[in-house]
């Protein structure tokens, strides 16, 4: 699915790194844990959080993820937003919850990942 579908559907404001608009995620995963992250996500994963920090770019650096969903209105600080254009990672912020993000993206057809 195209991060741009996902942004309308879910009615995310692009944060950085607006140029991978375009890019593709084949599943998705919500956790506040990055060390869930870390143990089960893979390549072309749509990572959907409420953590706003740098140690979520760092873990989607790690992992080559392209783009963050940030939820519930969370709003990450300008070093952080900084830090993502430099490693080339999309963030977005919506107002729904994980909950809800992640029904409307099961529904348009995202699935999760296979643990």
């Amino acid at each position: 699915m195209q991060i741009k579908y996902i942004a309308d559907v879910t009615n995310a404001e692009i944060l950085a790194f607006k140029q991978g608009i375009d890019h593709e995620v084949v599943t998705a995963f919500g956790s506040d844990l990055m060390s869930d992250v870390l143990a089960y996500v893979e390549e072309d994963t749509l990572l959907i959080t409420g953590l706003i920090n740098q140690q979520v770019i760092r873990t989607a650096e790690m992992l080559d993820l392209k783009a963050i969903l940030f939820v519930r209105g969370k709003t990450p600080c300008n070093e952080v937003i900084a830090l993502a254009e430099e490693k080339q990672i999309l963030l977005m912020m919506t107002r729904e919850s994980l909950f809800t993000v992640s029904g409307i993206l099961f529904q348009h057809g995202l699935r999760g990942i296979k643990i």
